[in-house]
């Protein structure tokens, strides 16, 4: 089993740079960074969580720049984005910095992407929320012809460009891990048509069961698409030694462990301990 650690990077909150040393220096395999561009006041869409939107929803860093940092004060500490919005990015500027972060790194670079879930801040980027599933696996695709391609072309529904030269390529061949998240009814489909890994999310150890039949279904897919078997990390992994168990025996392979979006004095005693619980 890998390790990783999640967390919003605000500006009150430790720094990217401090963060990521910190967590390598306590076994950690990856470091994980989300992404929210604004947050529109009307507050219309519903937090999935429950309640009111966490204040560090509304302060995070632009996740690029904050794992810039991160990366640049490590040396064998992967980094990631855990999600990065796709559907509200342009995919050629998404591709360039992708690109070139893993090649700074070094070729640590994870790209956790995802649909989001917040209909206003989509709206503000002109993405409709009711297509934005299509619309994220053309980014995808298009970002991987931009990463593996001399002369990149793309012509879909949502992202057109006439054949194109965009350096530099990733470090890592043929390219970063593309991860997908979600828990949706039909991610598994996803995963296998443009993905490399699949992220989850919110299984306890009572649901760990049900949810390795769908690890099953997901292995079965690859299989029949002549994918071979593809990795599963979980994110907000449950920080419990019988559910990482179980976690291992539905076939996930990663466990990313949240930690406060607050200062050293927080959260390196929760780096602590879960650095204990993984020795």
């Amino acid at each position: 089993m890998k390790y990783g650690i999640l967390m919003f990077p605000t500006h009150d909150a430790i720094d990217p740079a401090t963060l990521a040393r910190e967590a390598e220096d306590r076994g950690f395999e990856s470091l994980l960074f989300p992404e929210h561009s604004h947050i529109p006041v009307s507050r219309r869409s519903p937090y999935p969580g429950g309640g009111d939107l966490p204040r560090m929803y509304l302060h995070t860093y632009d996740p690029f720049v904050a794992l810039s940092y991160a990366a640049s004060a490590t040396t064998t500490l992967r980094i990631g984005t855990g999600v990065c919005l796709v559907t509200q990015r342009d995919p050629i500027h998404t591709a360039k910095e992708a690109a070139s972060l893993d090649f700074l790194s070094g070729g640590r670079f994870l790209f956790g992407v995802g649909a989001g879930w917040n209909r206003e801040e989509m709206a503000d980027h002109g993405t409709d929320a009711r297509t934005r599933m299509r619309r994220m696996a053309e980014n995808v695709k298009a970002v991987k012809e931009l990463w593996t391609k001399d002369e990149a072309e793309f012509h879909g529904e949502f992202v057109d460009f006439e054949k194109s030269w965009a350096w530099p390529k990733p470090a890592q061949k043929p390219h970063p891990p593309v991860i997908v998240g979600g828990n949706g009814p039909t991610v598994e489909e996803r995963v296998v048509d443009f993905g490399d890994e699949w992220m989850p999310q919110g299984v306890t150890l009572d649901t760990a069961a049900e949810f390795g039949e769908r690890v099953t279904r997901l292995q079965r897919l690859a299989a029949e698409a002549g994918r071979g078997t593809i990795p599963v990390s979980m994110y907000y992994a449950v920080p419990d030694e019988k559910t990482v168990d179980a976690y291992a025996e539905a076939g996930v392979g990663r466990v990313f462990f949240g930690v406060d979006s607050a200062g050293r004095d927080t959260v390196l005693p929760q780096l602590d301990e879960l650095a204990r619980q993984i020795r």
